[in-house]
């Protein structure tokens, strides 16, 4: 099961990527085009052409995990972007996993605790 709380950084591919690529093929678009190790702690997350599809790659431990998200109706606002990879945080990946874009003008803005020392 996905746990969003575990998610470290979180990297979008630009544009669309053919789905029918598995972990071998994510892994190696990682490292040639992103230039970044796909056997680090990292989320890479994929989306297809009509947007209705998502894969998200990440590596724990000893494997691979492959999370694949289909949508019945709708579609994933999967960003406008240039060509280069994106990095969004844990809440924007939750966020667009439920179906709205990743900048939320009307969310509360995140608040963090002081440490009075």
């Amino acid at each position: 099961m996905l746990n969003i709380e575990s998610v470290g950084q979180v990297f979008l591919a630009p544009g669309a990527t053919d789905l029918r690529k598995s972990i071998d093929g994510l892994s190696a678009m990682v490292s040639a085009e992103f230039e970044m190790d796909p056997f680090s702690d990292r989320w890479f997350v994929f989306c297809n052409r009509q947007r209705d599809k998502l894969k998200i790659l990440r590596w724990d431990t000893n494997g691979f995990w492959l999370y694949y998200r289909r949508l019945e109706r709708g579609r994933f606002k999967w960003p406008v972007q240039t060509d280069s990879v994106l990095t969004i945080n844990r809440r924007q990946l939750q966020w667009l996993l439920d179906g709205l874009t990743i900048e939320q003008k009307q969310a509360h803005k995140p608040v963090y605790a002081k440490i009075a020392v």
